[in-house]
């Protein structure tokens, strides 16, 4: 097997609820990625993204991985890591510093940045990200990039999300006894908003719903940064467990029919349409009908809709997303979901894929890759920014060389 350094890869490790996708790309010339290998395998040990299971999680991990380096004839050594939970919070700060030589250079930007990043932090939290909302120089509001610019001061917004560093350390555990070394680990729904968004809707502004099996998790863009995020510890089990209870059917089969047969909205669905539940303790499988399902499933998307509809008020950017909401994971996959979701919100509902793959596209365009597919673009922008940061403090290294030599000479 090739190493993955050999041929520029880079991997992303998704570990939800219910299930482990792992996927491969590698980073084009022109800057795109081309999916090479994809691993799916079912989660084990797992619950509302919190590892319940060590040994179990390790076993999945294992083979989600084992079938992507099959597919990609590599062997990874590192990945990135998604990390979802109640326990992941988020806050908006911002620091003010002067500007060195009247012009703002990159040493500049990354010292305002630190400037807002340096709130206190519980020792028992973990800092997963700082991202810059907007800078303001002086008077000057609003501005996305700042160097090159003149002024005296500097002002940096920012958000920042943390989460429970014992949460992030089990998972981390996880992977490790993969024999993986995790590069980074990334919030979901951050991860998700980089595969499935444009960035008209970005600037417009948009929420993305991540529903997956355990969590519901959250992102709001407005302006072209994030301006909120969030978890909610409800998500696609509950419709899955409401069917097994009510219906006397075992979980796996419960999963099954939401899978192939739900509905969230009952008037889309006939009353004529009939399907077969499987029962327990080896009894005969009944026959159902389909509308009688959606009327126990209709109630629980509302639940799911009206918890994500109160934490985008209480946020205060309802008014601000005007390019709507964008739904992914495996959850928005059913059939009426977006027409739900739209009475519901009275905005535009779409459910997102992942955007701008290369390669194997096919084996990934569905919403519960976003997030994987998510953490390969999420990578790739990280790594370009940072040779672009090094590429220029070496510009700037050579010209302070340069201007010391004429001062002397």
């Amino acid at each position: 097997m090739s190493k993955a350094v050999d041929r520029n890869l880079i991997v992303g490790l998704d570990i939800g609820t219910c299930n482990v996708k792992a996927v491969v790309g590698e980073i084009l010339e022109d800057g795109g990625i081309s999916i090479v290998g994809v691993g799916n395998h079912a989660s084990r040990g797992m619950d509302k993204g919190g590892v319940n299971d060590l040994n179990l999680v390790v076993q999945s991990v294992k083979r989600a991985v084992q079938e992507m380096e099959l597919m990609a004839d590599c062997q990874v050594a590192s990945v990135l890591m998604s990390i979802s939970g109640r326990h992941v919070q988020c806050q908006n700060e911002s620091g003010m510093v002067p500007i060195n030589n009247q012009e703002v250079t990159q040493e500049d930007v990354d010292n305002v940045i630190h400037a807002a990043r340096s709130v206190p932090i519980a020792a028992e939290r973990r800092l997963l990200h700082v991202l810059p909302q907007e800078y303001t120089i002086d008077v000057q509001e609003g501005i996305k990039n700042p160097i090159g610019m003149s002024g005296v001061r500097m002002e940096a917004k920012a958000h920042i999300i943390t989460c429970a560093d014992d949460m992030a350390k089990n998972l981390l555990k996880c992977v490790e006894r993969c024999d993986l070394k995790v590069e980074q680990v990334v919030f979901s729904s951050l991860a998700s908003s980089f595969a499935v968004l444009t960035d008209d809707e970005r600037e417009l502004g948009v929420c993305v719903v991540d529903i997956g099996g355990g969590t519901i998790d959250m992102v709001v863009f407005s302006d072209g940064a994030i301006r909120h995020t969030a978890v909610i510890p409800v998500a696609g089990n509950q419709i899955t467990n409401d069917i097994a209870k009510i219906f006397r059917t075992p979980i796996s089969h419960a999963e099954e029919i939401k899978i192939n047969y739900a509905c969230a909205l009952k008037e889309m669905v006939s009353m004529e349409e009939n399907i077969e539940v499987p029962s327990v303790g080896g009894r005969a499988a009944r026959s159902m009908s389909r509308h009688t399902l959606s009327e126990v499933i209709e109630p629980r998307y509302q639940e799911l809709f009206e918890l994500v509809h109160e934490e985008i008020r209480s946020s205060g950017l309802e008014e601000h997303i005007a390019a709507g909401i964008v739904l992914t994971g495996g959850t928005a996959k059913m059939e009426g979901a977006v027409e739900f979701a739209e009475e519901l919100f009275h905005v535009p509902v779409r459910v997102g894929e992942p955007l701008n793959v290369k390669g194997l596209s096919e084996y990934v365009e569905d919403p519960t890759f976003a997030t994987a597919v998510g953490l390969l673009q999420y990578g790739k922008e990280e790594i370009t920014a940072k040779q672009s940061n090094d590429s220029k403090s070496s510009e700037g290294y050579w010209q302070r060389i340069q201007s010391w030599f004429k001062g002397e000479f």
